[in-house]
């Protein structure tokens, strides 16, 4: 009897995380959106990167609390869905939103890298990731980790392409399969947060080492 009120209860819930089904291009687009706006600030704009740290540490914050809130408050989940259809993933609805893993991933990026290779890989995450979505879901027939071998053979070439200005292209390369195994392979942690870190570690590594 309790479990059938819990579902009772949850239903409108569900009624609204199921319109967040499907393609979700206006989600795929804020995605990318964000990450180009990101690269292009910080890459242009004379903002010091400490300033850029307090300030996505100050977003990162407020996002993990709203998070926190909505999580533990079904009231709250429901307004999110509410506000945020078009931008909403229904895996959001008893998980950390993913444009908290987003920011996360870009934080990492910054405080761990050379500014250059950090926004090499928001750059990835950015572009990257939503076209192999939508290749995935439109044509995607054959299975490859958490997702399609045509989804990450587009993850490829689009990280490939977005790491040519920043890397020699041996290394952009090399970059670009790390970056689509991290998209691609079920890792516990949300690939939002890995892309940029995974991304610019490997250029690092690479034009260090070699």
């Amino acid at each position: 009897m309790g479990e059938r009120g819990n579902r009772e209860q949850d239903s409108p819930l569900m009624e609204l995380v199921a319109r967040t089904e499907g393609l979700q291009p206006w989600r795929r687009v804020f995605h990318a959106g964000n990450g180009v706006f990101i690269v292009a600030a910080l890459g242009t704009l004379p903002i010091e990167t400490w300033t850029a740290l307090v300030l996505l540490g100050s977003i990162l914050s407020v996002l993990l609390l709203m998070d926190g809130l909505r999580l533990t408050n079904p009231k709250l989940n429901r307004i999110f869905f509410q506000a945020f259809t078009s931008l909403a993933s229904p895996r959001e609805a008893g998980k950390v939103a993913s444009s908290t893993w987003y920011v996360g991933g870009v934080l990492l990026a910054l405080l761990l890298f050379p500014r250059s290779v950090a926004l090499a890989g928001v750059l990835v995450l950015a572009l990257a990731d939503p076209a192999a979505g939508v290749v995935g879901r439109a044509v995607g027939t054959r299975s490859f980790g958490a997702g399609t071998v045509q989804g990450s053979v587009t993850f490829a070439l689009v990280a490939f392409l977005c790491l040519l200005p920043f890397a020699p292209w041996w290394a952009g390369m090399t970059a670009a399969v790390v970056a689509t195994l991290v998209e691609a392979l079920p890792w516990p942690l949300d690939d939002n947060l890995t892309i940029p870190p995974a991304t610019a570690g490997t250029l690092v590594l690479l034009t260090t080492l070699l």
